[in-house]
């Protein structure tokens, strides 16, 4: 028997276009189910947001998502909780999101994916620990780490 942890984000709304932002970066295949799938009448609000949805990529990256149901005020996407003040991060939040690749070119292409539309926490580049090292909140309000794992790091 095998287990995996994966993170499973809850939005508000835009769970379709966080994940389909995700599936843009990672690859992979895109499932989404819809309220309305569920049988939800369509004319409802919330009906087409997402009540189960998840990318699946080759590479082992998993994600999943959903729309919490009911009226909620959404996060400020352009405030991030997190951010750097001398050489420590400061943070509200409970957790962040980390991809770890074995080599600088392999994680390159997801800091890039990852930073449109970001606020950049710590810029990605070389690092006391690593040799590669960055942080952002995407514009969806996530907070991601991505890094190249440190001889002493890798199992």
């Amino acid at each position: 028997m095998s287990l995996n942890a994966v993170t499973h984000l809850n939005f508000h709304g835009q769970a379709r276009e966080a994940l389909e932002f995700y599936q843009s970066v990672f690859g992979g295949q895109l499932t989404v189910a819809t309220y309305g799938d569920f049988g939800m009448p369509a004319g409802l609000p919330g009906a087409d947001h997402v009540v189960f949805g998840q990318v699946v990529a080759d590479s082992g990256f998993r994600v999943m998502a959903y729309d919490v149901p009911g009226e909620h005020a959404p996060a400020d996407p352009g405030a991030p909780s997190t951010r750097r003040e001398n050489g420590t991060t400061i943070t509200r939040e409970p957790f962040f999101l980390s991809v770890r690749g074995e080599t600088v070119d392999e994680v390159t292409p997801v800091w890039e994916g990852l930073s449109r539309g970001a606020t950049v926490i710590e810029a990605f580049g070389p690092a006391r620990w690593a040799p590669a090292f960055g942080m952002l909140a995407d514009r969806f309000g996530v907070t991601w780490i991505v890094d190249v794992a440190a001889e002493y790091l890798q199992a």
